[in-house]
């Protein structure tokens, strides 16, 4: 094989690995950013929420009057984690909800709990149900000292719940609140910078409008099978009301939340929310006569620090294989084509000039110059020319020649 054709044979082959490196790129810009940019299925947090609010003391069920204090400090925590199913498609997270006193110990500062469940699509991070799945589900109250394991009610969800999609957009969004048990809107209300990450800025009103003043409450759905917590029957006495201290008075449980929520707009993470919730017991929906608990909390630094890292984490994996990774195989793509090109150009001059070195006279010279062109060559390498030898006719006609 000579120098030409192994010349080629590499220019061929450079060529050919550019324009692998420009499908890959292609690929990677589409396809496989699309299988990255999912929710990851290895979550596993506690996010703490703290403030103050105006909450019931448990412990007054047991007095003569049902009381109620203001300006407590309360906390509420959600353990998130990943449940089957669980796969390519689509995760299911289990989040426990607790809202407690700080200023009580144990169950006697227990306000609120619930164990809720959801399936959502790993892309969209809508909530999605089948016939072996119902999509969602919250788990049956139960005391402490039960040892059977829990049982779940079927609760199918609907909308966003507990993230965002990637590449959140600048828009509304249904978003799921399980207390409720049915999606309200999120609206986009600007951008804010988080422990500096840039995040888009969602509000929620369930049952207050946007000034915070209760137009349409909802009524609480229980979770108990003879609505224990929904409504509520004691005498008047108990409920601090006027008229007959033993008269009976059956009071129902509303509900009313607004939250704001801070999203990483790559990744959909919730990196922090403000809850204010509001549990009250009225006659009439619009008329409360007694506060269960009336809170606003925010999520507290230590947890706003952990989901900016998971935002990150999240961020720069999209990034790697979305945009990093595709450019660099993009420009070296294309060095190589152009490389694999110009190699490919000269190995078919090289090669025409071994067939027919006559070729050669564009004044490229591939081989050096011939001919009597050019610069002189020394004179043992010069042309000669052999001249016709003539006869002499000076000599006389009797000397040989």
């Amino acid at each position: 094989m000579n120098r030409a054709v192994a010349l080629r044979i590499a220019a061929c082959g450079i060529m050919g690995l550019g324009a692998a490196l420009l499908i890959a790129a292609l690929l990677l810009s589409t396809y496989t950013k699309g299988k990255i940019a999912k929710i990851p299925l290895d979550i596993d947090t506690t996010l703490v929420s703290d403030g103050t609010g105006t909450a019931f003391d448990p412990a007054s069920l047991l007095e003569e009057r049902f009381v109620v204090n203001e300006d407590v400090p309360l906390v509420l925590q959600q353990q998130i984690d990943v449940e089957a199913p669980a796969n390519a498609d689509v995760v299911t997270l289990q989040v426990g909800t607790s809202l407690r006193r700080s200023d009580k110990q144990q169950d006697n500062g227990l306000l609120l709990a619930m164990v809720d469940t959801v399936t959502m699509d790993r892309s969209s991070a809508l909530a999605v149900s089948s016939e072996s799945n119902p999509g969602g589900a919250v788990q049956r109250p139960r005391a402490i000292e039960d040892e059977n394991p829990p049982t779940n009610i079927a609760l199918p969800h609907e909308g966003l719940t507990y993230r965002f999609p990637f590449d959140t957009e600048k828009k509304t969004y249904p978003f799921f609140d399980p207390i409720a048990q049915k999606a309200f809107d999120a609206n986009y209300s600007g951008e804010e910078d988080v422990n500096g990450l840039t995040t888009f800025k969602f509000t929620q009103n369930v049952g207050f409008d946007a000034d915070g003043k209760l137009v349409e409450p909802v009524k609480y759905a229980s979770l108990y099978d003879d609505d224990a917590d929904s409504q509520v029957t004691a005498t008047a006495r108990l409920w601090g009301l006027e008229g007959d201290p033993e008269e009976q008075i059956t009071m129902t449980r509303y509900y009313a939340a607004q939250r704001t929520f801070w999203v990483d707009p790559v990744s959909g993470t919730i990196v922090k929310q403000t809850d204010r919730g509001y549990h009250y017991y009225a006659r009439e929906a619009l008329e409360p006569e007694l506060t269960y608990v009336d809170y606003t909390v925010t999520t507290n630094e230590e947890s706003v620090e952990a989901q900016v890292a998971a935002a990150q984490d999240e961020r720069d994996r999209v990034a790697l294989w979305g945009r990093i990774l595709p450019i660099t195989f993009t420009a070296l793509g294309l060095i190589l084509l152009v490389g694999g090109a110009l190699l490919g150009s000269f190995s078919l001059r090289a090669e025409s000039m071994l067939i027919d070195p006559g070729l050669d006279d564009a004044g490229h010279h591939f081989y050096g110059r011939r001919g009597d062109e050019g610069e002189p060559v020394p004179g043992a390498e010069a042309k000669t020319e052999k001249l016709p030898a003539q006869r002499p006719t000076d000599l006389p006609p009797d000397r040989p020649v």
